[in-house]
């Protein structure tokens, strides 16, 4: 990074003095004094330009959510600070912030790729961008091995095994309703699964 800041401060420096030489080549003392207030003066203009510079720009980028604007749109962002990125993670995904992170605030809110606004804590890091590969989803697989190749196995309907093997097997046809567990969509356990069943903490009645 600082070397690239050199490289940029001499380039301009060059080009001030290709493009104005009168003001730089004189003799007299008056001249030569001159010469190096402008020379000052123009380097001093750079190096403000240099370090008000918005970082939040710069793509790939990893630092605070304090540091960053709204409307950037970051991905692999951390949920406590320290923890590493948890969230907006998968190939062609991005998060945007929605309102202006400060350290004065303790939260900002996030909009994640799924729509859901969420609350971040501002000392939280992330990354500034997209993540790359964005046509990941589209990809046809062209047999079935080539989705072995990736670790997934075969999905088995429950109707189509035997009693033994889960809730939903045998009887005659595709029934549900055969062997003890008959009562409805049940997981291979024989925990019910649809029908409106609660398996959460129960909410409190108001």
């Amino acid at each position: 990074m600082a070397l690239s800041r050199a490289r940029l401060a001499s380039s301009t420096l060059f080009r001030s003095l290709l493009h104005r030489p009168s003001q730089f080549l004189s003799t007299s003392a008056n001249e030569s004094a001159a010469f190096k207030t402008a020379a000052s003066g123009d380097f001093s203009s750079m190096m403000n330009q240099m370090f008000t510079m918005d970082l939040s720009s710069q793509i790939g980028s990893c630092m605070p959510l304090a540091m960053m604007r709204i409307g950037t749109q970051i991905h692999n962002i951390e949920i406590r600070p320290g923890q590493g990125g948890k969230l907006v993670r998968a190939a062609g995904t991005s998060a945007k912030i929605l309102t202006e992170p400060s350290r004065s605030t303790r939260y900002c809110e996030i909009k994640l790729p799924s729509g859901v606004k969420k609350l971040i804590d501002t000392r939280c890091r992330a990354t500034v961008g997209m993540v790359s590969n964005p046509e990941h989803g589209k990809r046809k697989l062209r047999k079935a091995g080539q989705s072995r190749w990736l670790g997934r196995r075969p999905v088995v309907r429950g109707v189509a095994m035997n009693p033994v093997d889960h809730p939903h097997g045998g009887g005659e046809g595709r029934s549900k309703s055969s062997g003890s567990h008959g009562r409805g969509s049940r997981t291979p356990w024989g925990k019910p699964t649809k029908g409106g069943y609660k398996t959460g903490p129960l909410k409190k009645r108001k």
